[in-house]
């Protein structure tokens, strides 16, 4: 046999034996608490409408983008999205990629250089990691919001330092002390990069912006596959920053750009979304209903977030398995987030709160939950 062929399958044999293997799947009729369409505006009839009716009445030239920003693909409505964009969140500049992983990857892979620094919040995104990797800069991972163990690793940088988090982090929920890091990194001259990809839309602009932090954020990142429900994602940041990725940020350089499509469909997410403020108060109950709801702590480890994302922690992958199959069976699609993902021990189930999660259905999920206790005792 192929020893590529016998490696791929030894590799995959070990992750179905750590609970760890992963497939896709196709989940309908269930009620949605797993994806990231917080505003539920991949799902808006309004929206969708506006859209539809915008793109009839401005005939596309063509279907695709035909080319890179660098070639074909540049046009005067996505400088003018990226100038709009860039107002909204009280940045000078943005830059335009396909997805926030790419826009990750492109900053963190070409910003920092060997003989540099990168400090990353240990619960950081995979997109960052990755990035960081192909710097070739020295990298090193601070305890999670732990800001005299940031200090620490500030005071052992070398080079340029970077310090990266998200302002609200994607696999736990919680909010990031975006402003006791900044002043940290200011007094260490180093600069605070932030991934505002799952505060965006579900904290208005995002958590810099509403906490009047940009003085002390040098770059973020934004995404429109979260709250906007749709695709792309945006670095924001000085004028200097987008040149500097027009240049040396490969993902960008040698990717076929979004289509015309796509753009207008981000411009028009964002006037609904602006023009719809009280979106933001409406998650906020959502997310203080299940907290009213779940079990006690006593019972099971669940957050208690002001945000969207809200955990249930197991601890085990075959536990969460179990738990996300006990829930999908019931008509929940709640999934398992299962090491490697999340370090070993701190296995969990995800829930992901919308503006489309009636009431009802929030409480039904948390009655569950209380089935699931009693099902399953004890619950460690």
């Amino acid at each position: 046999m192929n020893s590529s062929i016998q490696l791929m399958l030894a590799r995959l044999q070990k992750r179905h034996e750590e609970n760890a293997y992963r497939s896709l799947k196709v989940t309908e009729g269930m009620a949605d608490f797993c994806s990231n369409d917080y505003l539920g505006l991949s799902r808006s009839t309004l929206l969708n409408l506006v859209i539809k009716t915008t793109i009839s009445c401005n005939t596309l030239s063509v279907l695709g983008s035909t080319g890179s920003r660098l070639l074909s693909g540049n046009s005067g409505y996505a400088e003018r999205l990226e100038q709009d964009i860039a107002l909204y969140h009280e940045a000078e500049s943005g830059l335009i990629f396909n997805s926030g992983y790419d826009a990750n990857l492109s900053l963190f892979s070409s910003l920092p250089r060997k003989g540099d620094t990168v400090l990353m919040d240990e619960y950081i995104h995979a997109s960052v990691i990755d990035g960081a990797r192909l710097s070739f800069a020295h990298r090193m991972k601070f305890r999670h919001n732990d800001l005299e163990d940031l200090e620490k690793k500030l005071k052992r940088a070398r080079g340029i330092c970077y310090v990266a988090i998200e302002s609200v982090y994607s696999m736990d929920g919680d909010i990031s002390d975006i402003v006791g890091i900044g002043q940290l990194c200011a007094r260490y001259g180093a600069n605070l990069i932030v991934d505002e990809a799952h505060a965006f839309g579900v904290l208005g602009m995002g958590l810099v912006c509403e906490l009047e932090a940009t003085d002390l954020v040098f770059a973020r990142v934004v995404t429109f596959s979260k709250a906007l429900g749709l695709q792309g994602g945006i670095v924001l940041g000085p004028k200097l920053l987008k040149d500097y990725l027009v240049n040396f940020a490969r993902p960008f350089i040698y990717s076929t750009a979004l289509s015309l499509h796509s753009l207008v469909s981000i411009r028009l997410a964002y006037d609904h979304l602006l023009e719809n403020t009280d979106l933001v108060a409406q998650l906020a109950e959502k997310s203080i209903l299940w907290v009213q709801h779940m079990p006690p702590q006593s019972m099971l480890q669940s957050t208690q977030n002001p945000t969207a994302i809200q955990c249930v922690f197991v601890n085990d992958n075959s536990k969460a398995i179990a738990y996300s199959k006990y829930l999908q069976e019931r008509g929940f699609d709640v999934r398992p987030i299962l090491s490697p993902t999340v370090p070993k021990g701190t296995e969990r189930l995800r829930i992901s709160l919308h503006i489309h999660n009636t009431d009802r259905e929030i409480q039904n999920l948390c009655r569950v939950f209380h089935q699931l206790v009693n099902d399953f005792s004890p619950v460690q």
